[in-house]
């Protein structure tokens, strides 16, 4: 158990009101920093005995046919209607990779470096989230075996990291910042970057809110509403932005937005962002570099 800090729980970061805080510049003095996060997950047929999944989905019978085979269907077929959506906006993108997928799907690895994306570890597989049943040993493997595979598949070791559905132990932030990592993607509480007390990691808010499956999937809001939720987000922060920037994350999972009946709906709600003239279009691995420059460690 962590030890708590003034209006929190814990002490992972500093209290820090919105209020109290300098001004946050983004470069080219732009007003919200944009960044897609692409879940790119191998939900297992058959996953190992104790392994701990989304609880969302803990009803359902083994082996799960379906939401295995929703998972496959985005790495079939809804990818590439996602793909042409970015493409069509010029959006940098961040790739929430868990191991398994990138040593499936080596055509998707392929396409995502070519397009220059950036890689964030996603943990094993969408099967085995992290939690605090774990013993630290083996939460330690978990994250050492995670960017062993994902770096022998992609070529390169991320620098970020993205708990697979949320999950994490009180630990996690220490063993992330132990192993190097710069930046976790966990944290949906807050509209700006900010400094983690475990070395120099980064928290970038992973801001549930909008994320496509807790918006149309878990909350059942009408798909229509999704563009204008965007559209509402970006001019609350363009206007809040005049003060000090702001950070927007768009969490997508091929598998939902990729579906041909909601597609469109993506494609509206990225126009709706790429319009706005005050973007930078980053990864969540710029996000965390500039944060870290432009804000001298207390």
């Amino acid at each position: 158990m962590s030890t708590r800090a003034r209006g929190m729980d814990h002490a992972h970061y500093p209290y820090s009101p919105a209020n109290t805080r300098p001004r946050l510049r983004w470069p080219g003095d732009t007003r919200i920093a944009v960044n897609v996060m692409l879940y790119f997950e191998y939900l297992e047929l058959e996953p190992p005995a104790g392994s701990v999944r989304d609880p969302r989905f803990h009803w359902r019978h083994d082996p799960d046919i379906r939401q295995h085979s929703w998972h496959e269907y985005g790495a079939r077929v809804g990818i590439f209607r996602v793909l042409d959506a970015l493409n069509r906006h010029d959006f940098k993108v961040t790739v929430a990779a868990n191991a398994m997928a990138c040593e499936r799907y080596g055509y998707l690895v392929e396409a995502f470096k070519q397009r220059g994306y950036e890689f964030a570890a996603h943990g094993i597989s969408a099967s085995r989230m992290i939690t605090s049943k774990m013993t630290e040993a083996e939460e330690r493997e978990t994250i050492r075996q995670t960017l062993k595979r994902i770096t022998a598949a992609v070529g390169t070791c991320p620098k970020g990291w993205v708990c697979q559905d949320y999950g994490e132990s009180f630990r996690t932030p220490s063993l992330m910042a132990e192993v190097g990592m710069d930046y976790i993607v966990d944290w949906p509480n807050d509209d700006q970057p900010y400094r983690m007390t475990a070395g120099e990691l980064v928290s970038i808010p992973n801001q549930a809110a909008w994320d496509d499956v807790q918006f149309l999937w878990d909350r059942h809001m009408p798909l229509r509403r999704y563009p204008q939720i965007i559209g509402d987000i970006v001019e609350a922060f363009d206007r809040e932005g005049h003060e000090t920037g702001k950070y927007l994350g768009l969490g997508l999972h091929p598998w939902l937005i990729g579906a041909p009946h909601r597609i469109r709906y993506l494609e509206e709600a990225l126009a709706k962002v790429a319009a706005c003239q005050s973007i930078w279009r980053c990864t969540a691995g710029q996000v965390a570099s500039h944060f870290r420059s432009a804000t001298p460690h207390k």
